[in-house]
């Protein structure tokens, strides 16, 4: 359960799977999305480097309009094969995508900044969770595709518990791949906790 802020933490995102990861670990927060536009491919080839840059960008933009606390953003996307998998177009690209994952594992990177605005100071990191996920059979693909589940979600989908029938961690957090890693958040929060003027 995460421990109480002794600052106002709004969260850049209209991510539903991060709002419900804060509000499951104890966290009250306000939400503002970013809006930003996100670039579709990687330069340098480095899903690391995408998602800093994306989650900085995010950061940046709600940051000006509070007046106080902890801004918290973050970027989630798949990488295969030196490639972003961004989010799907329709219900066509979703199934391009998926049958690009289908029987593979891919790398699921996450990437946070913590913006504290009275003094801009910033905390970002990145995490990566290695994910595989099962060839789906006949008939299963449509029947997925026809949930909507993969709508606004890089790589098509969304994982909500650990025991999901698609999609196996092969390394690093569920958390993660939900989109906060929130082992590593909570131990940021920390960092960005201001000494007390008491």
């Amino acid at each position: 359960m995460g421990t109480p802020l002794p600052f106002r933490l709004t969260l850049a995102s209209g991510s539903r799977g991060r709002r419900w990861l804060l509000e499951k670990s104890g966290y009250t927060f306000d939400v503002q999305p970013a809006n930003v536009d996100e670039p579709t491919d990687a330069t340098h080839g480095s899903c690391r480097q995408y998602v800093a840059h994306v989650c900085w960008l995010k950061a940046a933009a709600v940051a000006p309009r509070v007046s106080d606390g902890v801004v918290l953003a973050a970027d989630s996307v798949g990488w295969i094969d030196g490639r972003v998998i961004g989010k799907p177009d329709d219900a066509v690209d979703a199934k391009r995508i998926l049958m690009t994952l289908t029987g593979r594992v891919h790398e699921l990177w996450t990437g946070v900044c913590l913006w504290r605005v009275r003094d801009n100071v910033q905390v970002c990191w990145q995490e990566r969770t290695l994910v595989h996920m099962r060839e789906f059979g006949p008939g299963e693909m449509d029947a997925y595709i026809a949930t909507n589940r993969w709508v606004g979600c890089s790589g098509a989908y969304a994982i909500e518990e650990e025991n999901d029938p698609y999609l196996t961690l092969e390394e690093g957090s569920w958390s993660n791949v939900v989109g906060l890693p929130m082992e590593s958040l909570e131990r940021c929060l920390k960092m960005m906790q201001e000494p007390s003027t008491k």
